[in-house]
């Protein structure tokens, strides 16, 4: 199952040492302006080797489309997208080759299929993401023209939570700190576990704005299930909230609802949805993610053989997988929208005839 959507499909391929990784964009309309510079720059948003926050690999990312494009605009065909491998030392993993590390998929790849690319991980890499981001680019393109902006960053890191919410200040952080007051601190955070060869978690927010009501499904694909999916697809992510979340639970009703006024929403603790549909206010997501379980610490665990042996991980890896994991949120999230978008078009007769008649 490489593929996510229904009408707005992306299919993304590769290994993180392989020649190259991509994807097959389908469904995406006739006659949008692709803005190749536009697609780098997101690119280059989530490129690793940055800065010191981030793993050391040094990829330039450089998108080559391959189809679906005409002079600059899409043609209604496939949008294929390829980015190739530069800098990979496949050889920092010939020590591991045989042994499973603790908190990577390693394990349950190779007993669903028998066999393990183990240089970085194959196609369980977080490497794969770049293709979304790709993806997400286009996703993006399409919600331009329609005035629905889609904005991310990072709302704590190592349980330092960001105090207010600036997502000016994200796009010029290193890190995308929603809260310039506490970035100081949670960069000192992610540097004290990278010397300590360890590693931190985090929390990305992403924030969509100007999405139209109606978007979504009442039962079986929901706006808020669809998002939560497309969120929980991210490497080492492991939870979502939207709107007030989990703490939701804790509220009585009348703390949570949305009263409605002739101006609209009094609050905004749904996050934008109501009943699986999007109601016109924006939608906050959070995304949880774990530490990056690369860490260059001794750790006990098996072999492909039963045997118990000690993991010592070599190679290049973020001490703080949320960072640029918010960059990929907020692509999905576009993918999303896109998707719900095209789906929504038949959903009344009147809407068929205006295109028809």
């Amino acid at each position: 199952m490489n593929s996510f959507g229904k009408r707005f499909v992306f299919t993304t391929f590769g290994e993180s040492h392989g020649k190259a990784i991509g994807c097959v964009v389908d469904g995406v309309p006739a006659g949008i302006e692709i803005d190749e510079a536009f697609i780098q720059s997101e690119l280059d948003r989530r490129k690793p080797g940055q800065n010191a926050y981030a793993t050391s690999r040094k990829e330039g990312d450089v998108v080559e489309i391959l189809s679906g494009v005409f002079e600059g605009v899409s043609t209604g065909t496939p949008i294929a997208m390829v980015i190739f491998n530069t800098n990979q030392k496949s050889k920092d993993y010939t020590n591991i080759k045989d042994l499973f590390r603790p908190g990577h998929a390693d394990y349950t790849y190779y007993h669903k299929y028998g066999i393990r690319d183990y240089r970085g991980g194959g196609r369980s890499s977080a490497r794969e993401t770049a293709a979304r981001v790709a993806a997400g680019a286009i996703a993006k393109l399409m919600l331009r023209s329609l005035g629905i902006e889609i904005e991310s960053g990072v709302a704590a890191i190592d349980g330092i939570e960001a105090q207010q919410l600036n997502f000016s200040a994200a796009r010029e952080s290193e890190i995308y700190a929603l809260d310039p007051d506490i970035e100081a601190r949670q960069k000192e955070a992610v540097l004290q576990a990278k010397n300590r060869h360890d590693s931190v978690g985090g929390v990305a927010l992403v924030r969509i704005r100007n999405c139209p009501v109606g978007l979504g499904e009442p039962i079986y694909y929901k706006m808020d299930a669809v998002l939560a999916d497309a969120m929980m697809s991210i490497n080492a992510a492991k939870g979502v909230e939207i709107g007030e979340g989990m703490h939701a639970a804790a509220l009585k009703g009348s703390e949570n609802n949305d009263q409605i006024t002739a101006e609209g929403f009094e609050s905004n603790r749904s996050g934008g949805i109501l009943g699986g549909i999007t109601n016109g206010d924006e939608i906050d997501v959070k995304v949880y993610f774990k530490p990056t379980p690369s860490i260059f610490q001794k750790q006990r665990t098996v072999d492909i053989h039963g045997e118990e042996v000690t993991c010592e991980l070599k190679g290049r890896h973020d001490p703080c997988v949320a960072i640029r994991g918010s960059i990929v949120a907020e692509s999905m999230a576009a993918l999303v929208v896109a998707d719900m978008l095209l789906l929504n078009i038949g959903r009344r007769l009147s809407d068929l005839q205006k295109i028809y008649s």
